[in-house]
């Protein structure tokens, strides 16, 4: 907690020297260097130079990283903590997101002296301040970001003797930011890939690093497939640097291990597997195209010698690999087609030396639109998706450039004089930025300002790039003139035209200077120093030709993804078209176009030294370090800081941004004019002092006056807003309540109409429904609106009750006890029961009936008597003839006779003597089925279920189970009791503590209804209708 409140001024102590170069006492290259050294050894590897940070590299990992880093510069000013690349981040972040201003970060220094790393820690800086909301669509575009570096790193670098992870080609990182400041997408710009490196490497130098990760990364079983050996040194294009690891600082830091990460940061991105595969294939058909060697042979009798493979297998695995036939591939790699001026095709048979210039032309191709297809399928799943600008707002933009340092190797190529060219352009960049318009703008606004002599290199660049003189301009004339053009006599026409220029010479202009040789070497005075270049092959790269048979040839592949980088092959080969553009004239287009992007936007720079040659760890080489200062221009820098201003902003600008801060000019200044407002405003906050008035703008001398005031304005904010808050919530209110009004104004005399309407709709429906015998039992009632839901179901409901009042006055008194009990049989089954007798008439006293009892119904009668006489019951409520079983399994013909008051079991045999007599008002179950049959359990309070199948009806297997049922449960609905009723399939019954199961089984063959015992269960045998 307490370092996380320290200032700049208690973490960097005087034991560290100056952390800002303009804080020197005396301004020498001696002091800059003492400062420079001295805080090198205090592992205080920043420092700064106004807003530009100066970053020197360690060659070590320091724990100046992390999490808790990030922690403390997140939200800081840049003068509230020491310096650190963390700091340029917020700053550049924060005045994109403060100011809505794109912003860019510009990284520049020579190879080898840290570029690619800080990209890196300004990507996880980036990456770890933002989303805090955690928002899917953000994390995925951060995801992106941070995966993409491993990717790129693979493909475009390579270890070199000056770096071992040299980035071989320029990358701009633009990241898009929504008005919240999330980052919403991204686009990567790639500058002129290295491709000569897939041939051929100096000593001591790697290829690039995606070669060696699929060689000794990938499992044995992918090796195979793609008839590859783990040993790179079996392998042209990988020879060189076969026994090198592209680790420095970490021996971990192995190409196994990088082969996973990159493959895993390539699904994270969002590659297919089948795209890794692709990818991993056209690597593997690179290595072993370069394997291909060349033989002629000899004549054979009529036929003449020609050209062929020595090793016939590898144009089989090239084809394989890339999924074209192998005839084809054979063919483009020993001649070429040719179209004659009569539009007729011609095959030319190559040389050896021609063969393998196409060889190496295809390599070397193939590689570039592999790299230039995983940079575009990353811009494709990294693009913000479904922005609309009137919707979402205006997206803001930081730039990240990390581009090949200065270089001098011992053979300067074509690819150097363009990487130089760049650092040139940067170079001039920098200058007109920091140094001329900055001193320009004091003289145009008045201030007064003491000049800096500093070196413009613009005449260096328009030595390069100067239409029709420039060194750029010749090369592409030498490659367009018909005949022998050699890189000799592009030389010569170079000599001519440039040997009064200051800075450049050549052999023949100095024929005392042994150190270049005569028609091949030329040098240029670079900002950063004197290199020689080889003019050997400068045409042949330039040109960067390619015959159109490896084009077609690719362009018919079998794999999708080879095929989509070769739309050019679709072009017949007859057809005529306009000359391309050269690979130098691409790259200066390129370089005017970042230049301009560059300069659109509000730059914060960090300029990078390399302390050695030999990347130890803790040493500086002052002389290398010095003339590293001296060119990128470093001390002029500084007394341009010192001499100027920090920040300078239109008065109107600075108005709109600080006026809250100042009575006098909140929230509208009633002044003569913005500047003597400006003038209050510093007044009342006493910074008057620090301060210049120019003819248009306020020049601010120091930063920390722009943080005190950025202080007052973040108090004075919340405030602000609450008002506005306020204000605004208070509109928006009553507009919604005006406006709830008028809905409810419509809607209530909208639901009065559709009430309305309703009501005249079941007016007109139920003129008829007084008239007998349906009582309007047919009348389909309108679906109601919402309001009016309960209203009808209440209606529904009085309409119901209402019509049975209808029907229920038409039945004669002597029916009513029937139709009771026939709605008590209703409720109690709860139409589980499907079929129980409702059609037909109840006569309850079936014993009594002489067409269902004609032997024994006198009988009955008497004993009736005796009973009514005994027991004094009121009424029999049901009686029946019944087939019955007990516990000891035997079946008996019986009779049930259920009186108000007794339940009694009746033998027939024996002139209906009362067998068992149970009150019943201990009957408290019936169990019934849910079928035809008569099945009937009664259980009884402290007695055995009694299990009984009702029959001897007429007619026969007469359906009186429901009417038992009804006729009990109305009797005890009369007396204010309940009488459960169950109807399953299968009915558990108890008799003397047995527990058994009742079921039924219809058989076609069965006569009567009769129980048989299985296993201790009942099964009612019923007869099939």
């Amino acid at each position: 907690i307490l370092a996380s409140n320290l200032g700049m001024e208690d973490m960097e102590g005087p034991e560290y020297g100056k952390p800002d170069f303009v804080l020197l006492d005396q301004l020498t290259m001696e002091d800059f260097m003492k400062n420079l050294q001295l805080r090198f050894e205090k592992n205080r590897i920043y420092t700064y130079i106004g807003e530009v940070l100066v970053s020197v590299n360690p060659y070590q990992e320091l724990p100046l990283y992390g999490p808790e880093a990030i922690a403390r510069y997140q939200g800081r000013e840049l003068y509230e903590r020491p310096p650190h690349l963390y700091a340029v981040a917020n700053a550049a972040y924060k005045a994109m997101k403060r100011r809505s201003r794109d912003t860019c970060i510009v990284i520049s220094g020579e190879s080898g002296a840290g570029k690619t790393e800080a990209s890196k820690h300004i990507m996880q800086y980036i990456a770890a301040v933002t989303n805090p909301s955690r928002r899917a669509e953000v994390e995925r575009v951060k995801d992106i970001l941070l995966n993409s570096t491993c990717v790129l790193e693979a493909f475009g670098n390579a270890r070199t003797n000056r770096n071992h992870n040299s980035s071989r080609f320029g990358k701009y990182m633009d990241i898009n930011f929504d008005f919240k400041g999330d980052p919403v997408g991204g686009h990567i710009h790639s500058y002129l890939l290295e491709k000569s490196r897939v041939l051929k490497q100096h000593v001591g130098e790697r290829n690039f690093h995606a070669f060696y990760q699929l060689l000794r990364g990938s499992e044995e079983q992918k090796l195979q497939e793609m008839h590859l050996e783990r040993n790179p040194a079996l392998y042209n294009f990988t020879r060189q640097g076969a026994g090198l690891n592209m680790g420095v600082h970490n021996v971990m830091d192995s190409d196994e291990k990088s082969h996973r990460a990159v493959t895993e940061a390539m699904a994270v991105i969002g590659f297919s597997s089948e795209e890794v595969a692709s990818v991993h294939r056209i690597l593997a058909a690179i290595l072993h195209m370069g394997n291909i060697e060349f033989v002629e042979t000899e004549e054979n009798g009529l036929q003449k010698g020609g050209l062929a493979v020595a090793e016939a297998a590898l144009v089989d695995h090239v084809a394989e690999l890339t999924a074209t036939p192998r005839d084809l591939v054979l063919r483009s790699l020993l001649a070429r087609t040719v179209a004659s001026g009569g539009r007729e095709l011609i095959e030319k048979g190559h040389t050896v030396a021609e063969a393998s210039y196409a060889r190496d032309a295809c390599a070397k191709a193939v590689y570039q639109r592999l790299f230039e297809w995983v940079v575009d399928r990353i811009n494709s799943i990294m693009e913000a998706r479904d922005r609309d600008p009137r919707r979402d707002g205006k997206d803001t933009v930081i730039g990240v450039l990390d581009i090949y340092g200065f270089e001098v190797l011992p053979v300067n190529s074509f690819e150097q004089f363009c990487i130089n060219y760049c650092n040139e352009k940067l170079q001039q960049l920098f200058v007109q930025l920091i140094l001329k318009q900055e001193q320009e703008e004091y003289e145009r606004e008045g201030i007064a300002w003491q000049s800096v002599e500093y070196f413009n290199n613009a005449t260096i660049v328009e030595l390069v790039e100067r239409p029709h003189r420039g060194i750029l301009a010749i090369l592409d004339e030498a490659c367009s003139t018909a005949g022998p053009v050699t890189d000799r006599i592009f030389l010569q026409t170079l000599d001519t035209h440039h040997r009064h220029h200051p800075h450049y010479s050549s052999r023949q202009l100095c024929p005392t200077d042994k150190t270049m040789e005569f028609g091949r070497d030329f040098r240029i005075k670079h900002y950063a120093g004197d290199v020689t270049y080889s003019v050997e092959r400068f045409i042949d790269k330039n040109r960067d030709f390619l015959f159109q048979d490896f084009k077609r040839l690719l362009y018919n592949s079998a794999d999708p993804i080879l095929r989509a980088m070769w739309p050019d092959g679709q072009q017949d080969i007859t057809e005529v078209t306009k000359r391309p553009l050269t690979a130098g004239t691409l790259f200066k287009n390129s370089m005017v176009a970042l230049v301009e992007n560059l300069a659109s936007k509000e730059p914060f720079y960090v300029r990078c030294i390399k302390p050695n040659e030999d990347k130890v760890p803790g040493r500086l080489d002052e002389d290398h370090c010095r003339h590293q200062v001296a060119y990128l221009g470093l001390l002029e820098n500084v007394r341009v800081r010192r001499a100027g201003f920090a920040s300078r902003q239109p008065y109107p600008r600075f108005l709109l941004r600080y006026k809250m801060t100042c009575e006098y000019t909140w929230p509208n200044h009633l002044l003569g004019s913005d500047r003597a407002a400006v003038s209050a405003l510093l007044e009342q906050h006493g910074l008057q002092g620090d301060v210049a008035f120019g003819h248009s703008k306020l020049f601010i001398r120091s930063p920390r006056t722009l943080v005190t005031l950025e202080q007052s304005r973040a108090r004075l904010i919340p405030i602000i807003v609450l008002l506005l808050q306020k204000a605004w919530r208070g509109t928006l209110a009553r507009w919604r309540c005006r406006r709830l009004k008028a809905i409810y104004t419509i809607m209530r005399w909208f639901r009065r109409h559709k009430v309305r309407a309703h009501l005249a709709e079941l007016q007109q429906r139920f003129q008829a429904a007084r008239h007998p015998p349906l009582y309007g039992r047919d009348i389909v009632w309108p679906p109601p609106p919402a309001v009016l839901q309960p209203f009808q179901d209440t209606c529904h409901a009085l309409f119901c009750r209402w019509r049975a009042r209808q029907l229920v006055k038409n039945i004669p008194p002597s029916d009513m006890a029937q139709i009771k009990a026939k709605v008590a049989a209703m409720g109690a089954l709860q139409g589980l029961r499907q079929d129980w007798g409702c059609q037909r008439a109840w006569a309850r006293d079936y014993l009594s009936s002489g067409t269902d009892n004609p032997t024994g119904a006198r009988l009955f009668a008497e004993r009736l008597k005796a009973l009514r006489e005994k027991d004094g019951f009121g009424a029999v409520l049901f009686s029946s003839h019944v087939r019955k079983v007990n516990r000891f399994r035997k079946s008996r013909d019986r009779a049930l006779l259920f009186t108000d008051r007794h339940l009694y079991k009746l033998d027939p045999g024996r002139q209906y003597r009362v067998m068992r007599a149970v009150p019943l008002e201990a009957v408290t179950r019936l169990s019934v089925t849910s079928g035809r049959d008569q099945l009937v359990v009664l259980h009884a309070r402290n007695q055995d279920d009694l299990v009984v199948c009702l029959h001897r009806s007429q007619p026969t297997l007469d359906n009186r189970i429901g009417e038992l049922v009804g006729i009990l449960a109305a009797h005890c609905q009369g007396e204010g009791r309940n009488l459960e009723v169950h109807v399953s399939d299968c009915i558990p019954v108890s008799q003397r503590g047995a527990r058994r199961l009742v079921s039924v089984e219809t058989r076609p063959e069965q006569p009567e209804p009769d129980f048989c015992c299985s296993h201790g269960a009942f099964t009612l045998l019923w007869p099939s209708p």
